[in-house]
């Protein structure tokens, strides 16, 4: 499916795209962004490239939902739509509120800093379906260590990973999906690798591919089957309230619980 500029006003269904220069609204995330930036060019012996950071407005008959991984700011994430946490840096130090990032999938949310969003919204789909299965996917992220690469993936986790899996595992074209021109999204390969290897069987029927052996593919589901316990009991929980979405006999998400 070719990607178009899309209003998101204009919105009834579907799924939209955000670029957000990463540190928007915020000196100090976007000076450490250049300046590792810097690094890892001349490491990798190219030019320096724009990073951005993504997320993603979902439209369905009950409402528009904010998809994005942030920090973790306090502890009213209900308030805002959080169906998942995960550590940052390192398991152990997802102990403590610092060190967690947050799944959001918040209706009528927002996404900070919206503003400055490049070459954005983009319309991935104007499927009600895929929109459903989407949001339907969203609490079952692989809640992995951000910043780091614990399945080899070549590249470390972050919020690009978990945006890319979702749309790689709702079975949406990832192939025509580019950050704007002379940019980059670090991590996002890393969420197309998982998502290849139809982690927890929500990945049947994508059009997501990977570079990498595959034996890494093998590690990465020997890996999420060792620590599933783990996962399951640290870093997801049920929803409630305005935020729950109620399952149709199809196994998509239903009409949304007001």
């Amino acid at each position: 499916m070719a990607l178009a500029a899309t209003s998101a006003l204009d919105a009834r269904v579907g799924i939209d795209l955000y670029w957000l220069p990463l540190g928007a609204g915020g000196n100090f995330v976007r000076l450490n962004g250049r300046i590792y930036e810097a690094i890892k060019a001349r490491l990798d012996r190219r030019p320096v490239f724009d990073l951005y950071h993504s997320g993603l407005h979902v439209f369905v008959p009950e409402g528009r939902f904010t998809i994005e991984q942030t920090p973790v700011v306090d502890g009213r994430g209900q308030e805002r739509g959080v169906v998942a946490e995960g550590p940052v840096g390192a398991r152990w130090a997802g102990r403590f509120r610092i060190f967690r990032y947050e799944m959001r999938r918040w209706r009528d949310g927002v996404v900070p800093d919206i503003g400055e969003a490049v070459d954005s919204p983009r319309r991935l789909s104007d499927d009600v379906a895929d929109a459903r299965r989407l949001l339907e996917l969203v609490p079952q992220i692989p809640i992995l260590v951000w910043g780091r690469d614990e399945l080899r993936t070549g590249e470390m986790w972050n919020s690009n990973s978990i945006i890319a899996w979702l749309i790689a595992c709702t079975g949406l074209d990832v192939d025509s999906i580019k950050p704007p021109p002379g940019g980059r999204a670090p991590g996002w390969n890393a969420g197309l690798v998982v998502a290849a290897g139809e982690l927890s069987g929500f990945c049947a029927g994508h059009n997501a591919h990977s570079e990498r052996p595959s034996e890494v593919i093998q590690e990465v589901g020997a890996f999420i089957s060792a620590d599933a316990a783990v996962l399951s009991q640290q870093s997801l929980r049920p929803l409630g309230g305005k935020e729950q979405l109620a399952l149709s006999h199809s196994g998509r998400p239903g009409a949304t619980v007001n």
